[in-house]
């Protein structure tokens, strides 16, 4: 899978704006790596979780990709719990041609 599998049909204007951020990131490992959880998950997260999903989209690609292969310690400001369910995700669901 290579793009979204998710309508942005019913979901607010920040969800929407969210959804589109995570699969329009730069790399495509990290469109596939946001946005396959955002098809997901987006439309049942907080407020709260959002806020936080919003604050990991501003971190760099490459900054990402590095917490990601565990190349590098993830910063304690995006070492969340939400941030470990979408580690945990991509485990569980990897990406297949």
């Amino acid at each position: 899978m290579f793009g979204t599998t998710r309508s942005s049909d019913g979901l607010d204007d920040r969800r929407k704006r969210i959804l589109y951020r995570a699969w329009h990131r730069g790399t495509r490992e990290m469109d596939l790596f946001l946005g396959r959880f955002a098809d997901v998950a987006l439309e049942a997260m907080t407020d709260e979780e959002l806020d936080v999903f919003e604050t990991l989209m501003n971190a760099a690609d490459q900054d990402l990709t590095t917490w990601v292969t565990g190349k590098n310690p993830i910063p304690p400001t995006y070492d969340t719990p939400l941030f470990h369910r979408i580690l945990d995700f991509a485990k569980a669901n990897p990406v297949t041609d």
